[in-house]
């Protein structure tokens, strides 16, 4: 079985049902606390590829920190300037992202881990 990598934080509720989902499950887990080993553009960029989504998909847009840089949905960036600010900004990475093979899902609900497994 494919290994699968959950992008957590252990301070959010949603992340931590979904890796208890996972843990509960027997799956084979890599953790990555992306606050403290934060994801690189690349890395985002292939996450996004296997979500099928634009990175503005995986923006925390709500945080304090998105405001305080003067960052807006709206802005007219590129997918590439996007994953630089998230790579560089980690906090404003949605969460958990799970990740197994070619597929990932965003854990909100944490229920969707289960789509991986």
């Amino acid at each position: 079985m494919p290994q699968i990598t959950i992008y957590h934080n252990p301070r959010c509720s949603k992340s931590r049902c979904a890796l208890g989902i996972l843990q509960d499950k027997g799956a084979q887990l890599t953790i990555v606390e992306y606050l403290k080993t934060p994801p690189t553009a690349l890395e985002l960029a292939d996450i996004c590829k296997k979500l099928n989504v634009a990175p503005t998909a995986i923006i925390r847009s709500n945080e304090t920190l998105f405001k305080t840089l003067g960052l807006s949905l709206d802005n007219d960036r590129s997918p590439e300037d996007w994953f630089r600010i998230l790579a560089d900004n980690p906090k404003l990475i949605e969460r958990p992202i799970i990740v197994k093979g070619n597929r990932a899902v965003i854990g909100r609900p944490p229920e969707n881990a289960l789509e991986l497994l």
